[in-house]
């Protein structure tokens, strides 16, 4: 645990969304270890009580408030403001995390998934800076706001449009946002997340029928696999991610030797005006 995090967090509040399992439960858990009240977000609503009750059965009994949210509903974010500002009297960091996930060639995915992507993973995004923001600044006090993109809001895939275009979407946003405050001079830290792998169902959750193109199912099996065995644990990931941003960086980069690798070749492209080449491994 890095105990700067546990100095600037410990006491405060954080609102999560998409917190029961994955990433969002990585971030949880820390949160509650650095001393944090929680109000947990998230659609699946078994799934995220049963959550709620294991981070409270945690060695800091933390104080931990679920609101069953679909964030990309306006109003059901409100909600979730709502709630979070009449129990704990304010929000100190909010965590836009909520998303899903598509795989396939972009014109065989169905229009609906497109849709819910689009509404969820930067809908969602928006939903929440609408909610929260202003009684950020309302309240004129040092907050922050982190929204998980990834490594894959800089380097667009294959077979996973909707996830590309909307990670790319959430790192505008956010860099949108981050100058927005520097231009009110608001004592609000806004922080970009951009993970690489962390052990998660997410790739298998994806994966598409037995019927979908073998070259898709593959690349999914493929994507899971790296996961599995070289990804992050979301409890590393987090630890990670708190210490950083407690350091008050806008990028906030877990897996800093992958995206030095990956990064320079596609400058060097877009700068070079290079065709894209395809790389699968």
């Amino acid at each position: 645990m890095s105990s700067l995090a546990a100095r600037v967090f410990g006491g405060r509040t954080a609102v999560i969304t998409g917190a029961s399992s994955g990433i969002g439960a990585g971030l949880a858990r820390h949160a509650a270890g650095l001393g944090m009240k929680l109000v947990l977000a998230d659609i699946a609503a078994e799934r995220l009580a049963a959550f709620a009750d294991e981070v409270r059965a945690t060695d800091t009994r933390p104080e931990v408030e679920t609101v069953v949210t679909d964030v990309a509903d306006p109003a059901a974010v409100d909600a979730l403001a709502d709630h979070a500002y009449t129990r704990f009297g304010t929000v100190d960091l909010l965590v836009n995390n909520a998303g899903i996930m598509a795989m396939g060639y972009s014109w065989e995915i169905p229009a609906d998934r497109w849709d819910a992507m689009l509404r969820v993973n930067i809908g969602g995004y928006v939903n929440g800076i609408r909610s929260f923001v202003p009684r950020m600044l309302e309240r004129g006090e040092q907050a922050w706001v982190v929204n998980v993109s990834s490594i894959g809001g800089l380097l667009p895939s294959p077979l996973m449009a909707p996830y590309s275009a909307t990670k790319f979407g959430a790192l505008a946003l956010t860099e949108s946002l981050h100058y927005e405050m520097r231009m009110k001079g608001a004592p609000i830290q806004v922080s970009v997340v951009t993970p690489g792998a962390v052990k998660s169902e997410i790739f298998r959750a994806a994966r598409p029928g037995a019927s979908e193109a073998p070259e898709v199912t593959g690349f999914a099996d493929r994507l899971q696999t790296l996961s599995d065995e070289h990804g992050l644990t979301p409890e590393e990931h987090a630890e990670r991610v708190f210490a950083q941003v407690a350091e008050g960086k806008y990028w906030v980069v877990p897996q800093p030797d992958t995206l030095h690798e990956a990064l320079p070749a596609r400058t060097d492209m877009i700068l070079g005006q290079v065709d894209p080449e395809l790389r699968l491994g």
